[in-house]
């Protein structure tokens, strides 16, 4: 690179000038504050229409329960979409564990985001309590079944929702196995997946019931989930899919 050589002619060669990519990985490319901020915001939103549906179908009864799956789906897919490329938007504790594990994310950035995650989810969860009182326990995950039911639910839940992620990324397609998990696992556990979705209900309604499982069961989705994507794909993704909105493109990658 950068040299002249002759070419067969005997005449030199173009010269060739070579210029670094600049980054695309959000968690490079972006300073960590904008990145919390998308974080939160996401969450937020996650929060606020997600469970929010779940409390106007318990007030009204307009949505039904595939409506209120739908919702969940339909706003991953557009946090997805609108902040992928500031944040990863993560929007899920457990997706940032999963992404870390794969080594895919800064250690350093993992607290800040749980925590921006955190913050956006009990915002939201107060708007919720302010808009509706505890109508419909603010969309609140407590499982209607036994703890162990519950627990494998959402672990196998989750398993899914981060494999699909890890693989694939594209919004619609995470979006839609939110809705899925959503219209399967709802009236079991609630459909939780993440801990930020459920923990911010908690503390606003103060209902607390088996809330340690919608920590562990995803956590614990998000390790087979890496486990199994390094089984199916021990190197490199099977090809390149731009847009991704949960594995971050290596430093330097052409696009």
């Amino acid at each position: 690179m950068g040299s002249c050589r002759r070419s067969g002619t005997g005449g030199p060669s173009p010269r060739v000038t070579r210029t670094a990519r600049p980054s695309r990985r959000p968690d490079v490319a972006v300073p960590l504050s904008r990145a919390l901020v998308a974080e939160g915001l996401g969450t937020f939103a996650l929060v606020f229409f997600g469970p929010g549906a779940a409390v106007v179908q318990a007030q009204t009864g307009a949505l039904g329960h595939l409506g209120v799956a739908a919702v969940f789906g339909l706003t991953v897919t557009a946090v997805i979409a609108a902040l992928a490329p500031i944040s990863g938007a993560h929007i899920n504790p457990a997706a940032t564990f999963a992404l870390t594990l794969a080594g895919k994310f800064p250690r350093a950035r993992v607290l800040p985001y749980v925590a921006a995650q955190l913050l956006g989810a009990v915002l939201a969860a107060f708007v919720l309590l302010a808009l509706f009182g505890l109508k419909g326990g603010l969309g609140v995950t407590v499982p209607a079944g036994s703890v162990a039911q519950a627990f494998v639910l959402e672990l196998v839940l989750t398993f899914f929702l981060l494999l699909v992620a890890l693989r694939s990324g594209l919004p619609w397609v995470v979006g839609g196995v939110v809705a899925l998990g959503a219209a399967m696992g709802g009236p079991i556990t609630g459909a939780s997946m993440n801990p930020a979705r459920s923990f911010g209900p908690a503390l606003a309604s103060g209902l607390w019931t088996a809330h340690w499982l919608y920590w562990a069961a995803p956590l614990l989705g998000a390790v087979l989930a890496v486990a199994a994507n390094h089984v199916l794909s021990p190197t490199e993704p099977v090809e390149p899919r731009p847009h991704l909105a949960q594995e971050f493109q290596p430093e330097g990658e052409p696009t």
